[in-house]
């Protein structure tokens, strides 16, 4: 490489000529592009696959739902057209079983959303509102006492969650009758509280509540709001006392929530 700079030699206009090796730099250079073209071929061989594999996890979804649908017609026929007592109970139980495989071909659908678009701010009074809307609440009120204006950074799946919470408060809090949001601040930390006045959740579940598989169904919903809050770094857990209802708590870190327009 040549660069010049304008001197004055012994009082006459004159140039200075600089004459830099680059000879290291260039095979750097030259490296780091071919390493750049592979990557992308990596990048582009990885969503080709990743795409396949959607789409084969669709097709297998929608084709086992629909053999699915078949199945629990026909037990649904058989156990109320069955005299035996012993096999209306197998009719029962197998459609229990096939309605919490229909449960896990649905946690298969949002578990692959995870992560798949970008975090963002969201005002959790609002999500909150969606969540109950699209919630089998019944006569449960959901008293939504977060403030508006009050943004966390989640992925956009963060309405699962507050839904997840909404119907396993209704399938499994017996007593309940209302189902509250309310957030404090933790330091510099804030918690998103979602409390009801149910059964509550047994001392020895607390953490196996999250265990994929444990619980009365499926036991994936937890597991999977779990995930959802883990990618922005916000905990979860139950706090609640067995009994007088439970009490889910989020933890956002600082650098994941703020209010609207401050």
């Amino acid at each position: 490489m040549v660069k010049e700079k304008p001197v004055l030699y012994k009082k006459t206009p004159a140039t200075l000529l600089f004459l830099i090796d680059i000879t290291d730099r260039k095979v750097l250079e030259d490296q780091l592009a071919a390493r750049a073209d592979e990557l992308l071929q990596l990048l582009t061989a990885y969503q080709l696959v990743n795409r396949k594999l959607t789409l084969l996890s669709t097709i297998t979804r929608h084709d086992i739902g629909n053999q699915l649908t078949v199945i629990k017609g026909y037990l649904g026929i058989l156990e109320t057209e069955q005299a035996d007592p012993k096999l209306t109970e197998y009719c029962t139980k197998a459609l229990a079983a096939s309605e919490r495989i229909v449960a896990m071909i649905q946690f298969t659908s949002e578990y692959e959303k995870i992560g798949i678009t970008a975090p963002v701010w969201q005002d959790c009074h609002a999500v909150v509102e969606e969540a109950a809307a699209q919630a089998p609440l019944g006569p449960v009120v959901v008293k939504n006492d977060l403030p508006k204006g009050a943004e966390v950074f989640a992925d956009p799946l963060i309405v699962k969650v507050f839904y997840n919470l909404m119907d396993n408060a209704v399938r499994y809090g017996q007593k309940i009758t209302t189902i509250r949001f309310s957030l404090e601040e933790a330091g510099e930390n804030v918690v998103i509280i979602c409390e009801d006045d149910g059964d509550g959740v047994p001392s020895g579940e607390k953490e196996r509540i999250f265990e994929r598989g444990f619980g009365k169904n499926t036991g994936l919903g937890l597991a999977l709001s779990r995930e959802i809050l883990d990618i922005t770094g916000i905990s979860f857990k139950e706090t609640g006392m067995p009994g007088w209802g439970a009490r889910f708590e989020m933890t956002v870190p600082a650098a994941a929530w703020r209010r609207a327009g401050v």
